[in-house]
């Protein structure tokens, strides 16, 4: 036994099978089938490493069929890294090439081909603002095969060229300076989600901090971690931590959970040099509550759930910060509600490649959500956010789905 086998098996060695687990894996909550949490993925894993499972179509299908939301971390008693030996098993599934077809050599292209390069990835974004601006998306969908009409249907309107445009490299503090930190922009994030960046910069600015963002930096790798490609992923971050460690930055500022999550892993993936950079890395709601806000000068009257991002509450443990500082808001009313913690069934490209299982896990989500009734639902992550925008508008909820950053954006603009 040697390599990534090696690694799993020491790792689910920690696995004392409590069972404690069961309940909070999206995916043994809807099929009630034992080899389909994590305790059950655990005896698969460590049956292949010691030769007595055939490491065969099974356990691939199995590996897959896993969100990664890394609940059954936050639950484990004894420690278990279930989100590593995932991925590290989804890994030697793409050298053994048990996963093949159509499906998978896209999604190899797009997250190589594509995702990893900026400028290929803003042009393609240019051409899909065109199509829908023409309204060709629209005319097309009825054509399509039932697969692609729902990859269609979670599709949000690609923003004005103007909100996609580079950032500023540095950005000045305003008032007194109490630091300069970095910026992590994203890939995908940076094309649909430009308005949230640019929200991040304009709080990080009126809170004192100068902010840089290195041009060279570039995506994080989550998702090429979760398809398995470690090569790609673990390059992708030492060019981040390259970028960011040069800068001469005290702390990284991420705004995105799964990038964030990505970024702390690399003290696993790189050695020292990852060590140093995912020791700075920071969610923006955990920086800001950390560092102390400066008072907020606007006011929102809503009643807004916050639904926590699973790689933000579980993969970095980061759960009460969000909540503190819209509490603070003045006007605003946090409302709870009964299932904060679980996977809405985004999970990076999940609710492409398992749509089914994806939809019953919103579903769940979805039924929390609307018996609060809140004016507001807030998330940190882009593909939780576009997922809970596609479910809440087939649902009809009246609902906005926000960033938390543009509630603190709105709450502190002059």
């Amino acid at each position: 036994m040697a390599g990534r086998w090696a690694e799993i098996h020491r790792a689910s060695l920690d696995c004392v099978h409590c069972g404690l687990c069961l309940e909070t894996c999206p995916t043994y909550r809807e099929t009630g089938r034992e080899i389909s949490s994590p305790r059950g993925r655990i005896y698969l894993m460590r049956g292949v490493a010691e030769g007595r499972i055939e490491f065969a179509e099974k356990v691939a299908e199995e590996a897959y069929l896993c969100l990664g939301c890394r609940a059954c971390e936050t639950a484990c008693p004894s420690g278990v890294r279930f989100g590593a030996m995932l991925e590290r098993t989804r890994a030697e599934v793409e050298d053994a090439s048990l996963r093949r077809g159509l499906a998978r050599r896209l999604e190899r292209w797009a997250l190589r081909g594509l995702v990893a390069h900026p400028r290929r990835l803003h042009f393609a974004f240019d051409v899909l603002a065109l199509v829908q601006r023409a309204r060709l998306d629209r005319l097309v969908r009825p054509l399509l095969p039932r697969s692609l009409r729902q990859m269609h249907a979670l599709l949000p309107t690609v923003p004005p060229r103007s909100e996609r445009l580079a950032l500023p490299e540095l950005v000045p503090a305003e008032g007194e300076r109490r630091g300069r930190v970095g910026f992590f922009a994203g890939c995908v994030a940076s094309e649909l989600f430009g308005a949230v960046n640019a929200a991040t910069l304009r709080v990080l600015a009126r809170n004192g901090y100068e902010v840089v963002v290195p041009r060279d930096q570039s995506c994080c790798g989550a998702l090429h971690a979760h398809a398995g490609d470690e090569e790609a992923a673990h390059g992708l971050a030492r060019r981040n931590a390259r970028a960011f460690l040069e800068a001469g930055v005290s702390f990284v500022i991420v705004n995105s959970a799964g990038c964030g999550a990505a970024m702390r892993d690399a003290g696993d993936w790189l050695g020292a040099e990852g060590v140093d950079f995912a020791g700075r890395v920071r969610d923006i709601c955990e920086f800001l509550e950390e560092q102390g806000p400066r008072p907020f000068t606007g006011r929102i009257d809503a009643g807004v759930c916050y639904d926590d991002p699973c790689h933000l509450v579980h993969g970095q443990r980061v759960r009460d910060a969000p909540r503190r500082l819209l509490a603070r808001i003045p006007g605003l009313t946090l409302r709870p509600h009964d299932d904060p913690a679980s996977c809405c069934g985004a999970a990076g490209i999940y609710n492409l490649t398992h749509r089914e299982m994806s939809q019953a896990i919103l579903a769940r989500k979805l039924r929390s959500l609307a018996a609060a009734d809140p004016d507001i639902i807030a998330t940190g992550n882009p593909g939780c956010l576009m997922q809970l925008r596609a479910g809440a508008r087939a649902e009809g909820l009246r609902a906005s789905i926000v960033h938390p950053i543009e509630l603190l954006d709105r709450a502190s603009s002059r």
